[in-house]
C-alpha cells in the first residue's frame, strides 16, 4: 500500500477520529505486527500537538503463552505499575487510540474458563478507571491488517496479496483515497447521521419489535428520553471526535431488564481471539436465559455470565443492509467492520451519554434510569435482508423503521 495513503489514514485517525488537541497526551494500543503504521500514527499525533504519546503493544502469540503457562492467580492480578498508568490516563484525560489487527483465531486452543475468569478479575479492578473517564475522553478504534487476519478474510490469496486487499477494503470504508479529503467526507457522513437521529428522537419510541424469517422475534423497550446517536460525539470538554472508524450505525441504550424473545446471529462473532458462529440468544425479563451455538457455545455462555449485567443489553444499533460495508460482501471476522454491515445488539454496559444531562448526574443515577452496567460490552450481529423493525410510541402508534433490512423512515 502506498505510504502516502497510509499517511493520510494515520492523519485521519488522529484528526478525525481522536481529534488530538495541542498539549494532550495520547495512549495507543496496537499490535507488534503493525509497528510501521503505528509509527505513522505516533508521528501524526505529535504533529497535531500531542505532549507525549505512549504505545502499549499487543501480540496474540505471546498472550496465548501467558494464558497457557501462568496461573489463574497471576493472570487475575493488575500490577501497581499498571494501575499507575491507568491513573495517569485518568489524571491527564489522555486521548485513546486503538488500532485493531488481531487474528480472529489468534487465541484458539486457550482454556476458555481460565481466560474468562482472569479477564473478569482484571476488569473488576480496571473498571473504576474507565468509569472516571466516561464522557471526558476522546477515543477512536480503527484497524490495520495483519497477515493472519488478512488470510482469514481472503483465504485464497497469498499473504502479501491478502494484506494489500484488506488495506484497500479498510481505506475504502474510512474515505481515504487519492482524490478524497477524508475530513470533508467524514463531515458529510456525520451530517447524515444527525438527520436520521433527529427523526428517531422525534418519535420518542416506547419499544421496538424485530422480526426475521431466520427466527429472530424480539421486543425491547427504550429508556424514556434516551437519545439515538451516531457518527461523531462531543466530549464533556467540548471536543468533537469520531469513536469508530468506520461507522454506519445509529444506536441507543435500551431499558435494562425489558427485553423479550429470541435473536439469531447473522455473522460470526470474533471474541477474544476465537469464533462464535450460528448462535441464538433468548431473553426473558431483559435477561439472556438460554443460548445455543454451532461453534463456540461454551465461549458464548461464558460471555453472557461474566457478571449480572453481561446477560442484559447495553446497546441497540441500526445499520441498513445497503450500507457500503454490507454491499462490499466482505466478511471481516472483526466486529468493528462486521457490526457496521448489520443491525446489531450488545450485551453488557450501556452508554451514559444517551441520557440528556448525563454530565450532571452520577453513574449510579444513570444506571437507576435503566442504562445497563457491566464489566463487558460485546456487539453481535442480527441484521438480515428481510429484517423488519417496527417502533411503537407511547400512544400505540406503529412506525416502520426498517423494511427488508433497510431504512423505512
Amino acid at each position: 500500500m502506498k505510504k502516502t495513503l497510509l499517511r493520510k489514514y494515520a492523519k485521519a485517525i488522529v484528526v478525525v477520529g481522536a481529534n488530538v488537541q495541542k498539549g494532550q497526551s495520547v495512549v495507543i494500543t496496537a499490535a507488534v505486527d503493525n509497528a510501521d503504521f503505528t509509527a505513522l500514527v505516533v508521528d501524526e499525533a505529535y504533529k497535531a500537538g500531542a505532549s507525549k504519546v505512549r504505545v502499549d503493544w499487543t501480540c496474540d502469540s505471546i498472550t496465548k503463552l501467558h494464558y497457557r503457562h501462568q496461573s489463574l492467580k497471576n493472570l487475575s492480578k493488575v500490577a501497581p505499575w499498571q494501575e499507575a498508568r491507568l491513573q495517569e490516563s485518568v489524571d491527564e484525560c489522555s486521548c485513546k487510540i486503538v488500532i485493531l489487527s488481531e487474528d480472529p483465531d489468534g487465541l484458539k486452543g486457550v482454556n476458555i474458563a481460565k481466560m474468562q475468569k482472569a479477564n473478569q478479575a482484571v476488569r473488576k479492578i480496571t473498571k473504576k478507571y474507565r468509569d472516571q473517564l466516561e464522557g471526558k475522553q476522546q477515543w477512536v478504534i480503527a484497524a490495520a491488517p495483519s497477515k493472519a487476519w488478512a488470510k482469514k478474510v481472503f483465504p485464497g490469496e497469498r499473504a502479501s496479496v491478502a494484506v494489500e486487499k484488506l488495506w484497500e477494503a479498510i481505506l475504502a470504508t474510512v474515505y481515504v483515497s487519492e482524490d478524497k479529503d477524508p475530513v470533508e467526507e467524514w463531515n458529510k457522513h456525520n451530517e447524515s447521521f444527525l438527520a436520521k437521529c433527529k427523526i428517531l428522537n422525534d418519535y420518542a419510541f416506547d419499544r421496538l419489535e424485530y422480526k426475521s424469517k431466520n427466527g429472530t422475534d424480539f421486543k425491547v423497550w427504550l429508556i424514556p428520553g434516551a437519545k439515538w446517536m451516531g457518527g461523531g460525539e462531543m466530549s464533556l470538554h467540548g471536543i468533537y471526535f469520531n469513536p469508530n472508524m468506520p461507522t454506519e450505525e445509529i444506536f441507543t441504550s435500551p431499558m435494562k431488564g425489558r427485553a423479550e424473545g429470541t435473536v439469531v446471529s447473522t455473522k460470526p462473532l470474533a471474541y477474544q481471539g476465537q469464533i462464535i458462529d450460528n448462535f441464538s440468544i433468548t431473553f426473558k425479563d431483559g435477561k439472556a436465559v438460554s443460548w445455543k451455538a454451532e461453534k463456540g457455545e461454551d465461549l458464548l455462555g461464558n460471555m453472557l455470565t461474566l457478571d449480572e449485567g453481561a446477560a442484559m443489553l447495553g446497546e441497540l444499533a441500526l445499520v441498513p443492509a445497503a450500507s457500503p460495508i454490507s454491499e462490499s460482501n466482505i466478511l471481516y471476522y472483526n466486529t468493528l467492520f462486521d457490526e457496521n454491515a448489520s443491525c446489531h445488539l450488545a450485551i453488557g454496559f450501556g452508554f451514559p451519554n444517551v441520557i440528556e444531562g448525563y454530565e450532571n448526574m452520577s453513574l449510579e443515577d444513570i444506571h437507576a434510569l435503566g442504562v445497563n452496567d457491566s464489566i463487558t460490552h460485546t456487539d453481535f450481529m442480527i441484521g438480515a435482508e428481510d429484517m423488519s423493525i417496527k417502533g411503537y410510541t407511547k400512544d400505540g402508534k406503529c412506525v416502520d423503521i426498517f423494511k427488508d433490512g433497510n431504512w423505512a423512515i
